[in-house]
């Protein structure tokens, strides 16, 4: 076993303050599926497995313990107690933690506690801008609040983060800023049909967002592509974007769903200012989640490749995601050594660089 006693979750939400009934966990331990086969639960996953697997010892109870039997513990230790066995548990020793989402998730101040870890925020670009609308009565004065926002933003957040991806956003991510009419344009008309509340998705002001980030010089999230694979999943305006920005002083961390982590590990490989995350396509697939793991490492250096859990709502998935990080490297690195492929030094090279080294050199945390 390859020890890596420091582990950077770098992309990753809070997780549920209030205490959840079994459909209710099951609901977000499946993370958006549709219901379960009849006479089965959505615990009748890769999922569901790995959180049997690892979880129950963490709560005092057996690996694989039924699902009832978890769940009554958890109620019996409470939210708070559940959340912090589990989340002290992972290993993690740091969580970046993505702004921006409902009021019933913890933000990084309670995950540092709760988990006993150092946290910092990665601001989510669309919620700012959409909480920048709710107070600005003009274009100009939403123009100019956007821009302080966003570089205010820049002086205390570890990062931002954009859902602009492959999955129908392409027009976000143009290779170049939008001009000033444009976006005054594109503002007008969102400002105008708007309802306190409502999504940013217009693509004009997506890609001002974007730029203007880009132009703080922290380091950028980019979803890379949905969880499954579709028709609006061209890559091109992605690679643009990629090749735009090369050269500004901006990285560019991608976060590729299951089908896009080759996509994401080949524009890491070929551009010095993009990584790729490793996290969100291992979380969802257990037990071959070594499989995955070793194709990102075929295809990108190892140090533009960086851990994370994606987790959010159910500390049970921190656990996960940080013991299938675990598991899949010393799977990975123990081939390798089996085979000849590296030496002792070098494999405890690589899992440290993955682990947390290669975050704390993008992130600045040090």
């Amino acid at each position: 076993m390859i020890d890596t006693p420091t582990l950077v979750d770098q992309y990753c939400h809070g997780v549920l303050r209030t205490e959840l009934g079994l459909g209710t966990f099951e609901a977000r331990l499946g993370r958006g599926d549709g219901p379960a086969a009849p006479g089965t639960t959505l615990f009748d996953t890769q999922t569901g497995f790995a959180v049997r697997r690892w979880c129950p010892p963490l709560l005092g109870l057996e690996p694989h313990c039924p699902p009832a039997r978890y769940l009554a513990r958890r109620r019996e230790l409470g939210v708070l107690e559940a959340g912090r066995r589990l989340l002290r548990g992972s290993g993690i020793t740091t969580y970046l933690v993505s702004s921006g989402l409902p009021d019933d998730l913890t933000g990084p101040e309670e995950m540092a506690a709760a988990g006993d870890a150092e946290a910092r925020a990665v601001v989510r670009l669309e919620p700012l801008a959409e909480q920048v609308a709710d107070t600005s009565g003009t274009v100009a004065s939403f123009l100019a609040n956007l821009a302080e926002s966003v570089h205010g933003a820049a002086t205390h957040a570890a990062a931002f983060a954009a859902t602009a991806s492959l999955a129908g956003q392409g027009p976000a991510l143009a290779p170049e800023p939008p001009g000033p009419g444009a976006v005054r344009g594109a503002a007008a008309r969102w400002l105008a049909g708007r309802r306190v509340g409502e999504e940013l998705t217009d693509p004009v002001l997506l890609s001002h967002l974007l730029w203007t980030a880009v132009a703080t010089g922290r380091p950028l999230q980019l979803h890379a592509g949905p969880e499954e694979p579709g028709p609006r999943t061209d890559p091109a305006p992605l690679t643009a974007f990629v090749r735009a920005t090369a050269g500004l002083g901006t990285d560019l961390v991608l976060l590729p769903g299951l089908f896009h982590h080759r996509y994401a590990a080949r524009l890491a490989a070929a551009h010095p200012h993009v990584y790729a995350d490793s996290g969100a396509a291992l979380a969802r697939t257990g037990a071959r989640a070594a499989a995955i793991l070793a194709d990102i490492l075929e295809l990108a250096p190892f140090g533009k490749i960086l851990f994370s859990t994606g987790a959010q709502s159910l500390p049970e998935l921190h656990v996960v995601g940080a013991h299938l990080f675990r598991d899949s490297l010393n799977r990975v690195l123990g081939t390798w050594l089996t085979e000849g492929a590296c030496t002792p030094t070098d494999a405890r090279r690589v899992a440290h660089l993955l682990a947390a080294e290669n975050a704390h050199r993008v992130y600045g945390l040090r």
